[in-house]
């Protein structure tokens, strides 16, 4: 493969997730704090239903964008034209103080960030040559730019003590992530041609996409990434706060919480060695296995460099099971409907199962909250026996077909 095409996809997930990662891990603590500490004031209930948009902007939208990306557009212009419309939403949400209108701008920005998480992987694999070793080396600068983003807000936030950006009114991790998206939106035009596939069995690729689920095997892995992805806003809204109670300066936390994709670079460049020795199936085991640890850790509260060192966990988590996951769907999914596949597995996991847990987590964080005190213990719990759950389920049902036939050729364990 041309080393400038690998570079620009590189840049590409690198600018992805700076946008993302800019605000997410921080938004919460914004949200909940109180309006005399700067922050809005919003409760639990409040601040889940707004995680929830983007889950369902992740349902949605990929619908239409995996139908015009496989069908009629090409990828890297309709990439383009959403990280745009993005930046601009992104831009005015960060000076909205109120509940409504907040609402309103994260759930228009959502219906345009939604389905450049499928798009941006169907974009990559399609110029990936081997993209079951090749692809996680491309989407490790995801993880780059999402250590960038928590750095540079810290950075920001000392710099200003705290107080936002000079001469912009609102917050300063929203304000970030606008600019970025519009840097990343004029970049994708620079992007390797993606044209539509405009061949298949059905016109409407989504739903041949929708035929997969026939196939048991595959409909139990969704099944089982569904049930694994419920839990996932206990660590994206709850961390930062949770963190700020047990000593972290607020300044601070954008930074500290860069450990987990720290490990997650780690495991990325590992990947390819994992999938080659170990196979899809025993690669998600072990991700899912870390969950239930990590979630007992933060419930045990202690010592403070326990619980920060627990943020590493994260990271591996994520890519032997979700990372993992995007690659198994490309590589069962026929070539004319990938992109609608990446837009399947984003619709079960950052979709459903998102939305789920956001309303979910802010229910328990209310539930287990007396006056502005939360009980931390009781609230990790919570998700940390639902993953142990998720962990026997998987283990009792999952089985990689493919590795059952390699193995049944060959002789040997795959």
């Amino acid at each position: 493969m041309n080393q400038g095409v690998r570079w620009r996809l590189s840049l590409m997930m690198f600018l992805q997730y700076v946008v993302w990662g800019m605000w997410a891990t921080v938004l919460s603590a914004y949200l909940l704090r109180a309006k005399s500490e700067g922050g809005l004031g919003f409760d639990g209930n409040q601040v889940g239903t707004i995680f929830m948009l983007l889950p369902i902007g992740c349902m949605v939208a990929p619908l239409f964008a995996g139908q015009l990306a496989d069908r009629l557009v090409a990828s890297e212009k309709l990439l383009a034209v959403l990280h745009l419309a993005g930046g601009v939403f992104l831009c005015l949400l960060a000076m909205q103080t109120t509940y409504g209108n907040f609402l309103l701008f994260m759930g228009l920005w959502s219906l345009v960030y939604g389905p450049t998480l499928a798009l941006t992987n169907s974009i990559a694999f399609h110029h990936l040559p081997d993209a079951q070793k090749k692809f996680s080396l491309v989407r490790v600068w995801g993880t780059y730019g999402w250590i960038a983003a928590g750095l540079l807000l810290m950075v920001v936030r000392q710099a200003f003590n705290s107080k936002g950006l000079p001469g912009l009114k609102g917050d300063d991790s929203l304000w970030l992530g606008g600019i970025f998206s519009l840097v990343l939106g004029l970049f994708c035009f620079r992007l390797p041609h993606t044209p539509p596939q405009k061949r298949g069995g059905s016109s409407l690729a989504f739903l041949s996409a929708l035929k997969m689920l026939r196939d048991p095997s595959f409909l139990l892995f969704i099944i089982i990434a569904f049930v694994v992805s419920t839990e996932l806003q206990f660590y994206y809204m709850l961390t930062a706060p949770f963190l700020e109670s047990v000593g972290v300066a607020k300044a601070n936390v954008s930074g500290v919480m860069t450990i987990a994709q720290i490990a997650e670079i780690g495991t990325m460049l590992a990947l390819p060695w994992m999938l080659g020795k170990w196979g899809v199936r025993k690669t998600m085991a072990v991700g899912i296995l870390f969950w239930p640890v990590r979630y007992a850790i933060f419930a045990y509260g202690q010592p403070k460099a326990l619980v920060i060192a627990a943020l590493s966990l994260h990271g591996i988590c994520y890519v032997c099971f979700f990372v993992v996951c995007y690659v198994y769907v490309d590589s069962v999914a026929p070539p004319d409907i990938r992109a609608s596949a990446q837009a399947l597995i984003t619709f079960v996991v950052l979709g459903m199962g998102m939305a789920l847990s956001s309303k979910f987590t802010g229910f328990i964080k209310d539930y287990f909250t007396v006056g502005e005190t939360a009980d931390w213990t009781k609230i990790f719990l919570v998700p940390c026996a639902v993953t142990v759950v998720c962990a026997g389920l998987f283990f009792l049902f999952f089985r990689d077909k493919r590795a059952d036939t390699q193995e049944a050729l060959s002789g040997e364990p795959a």
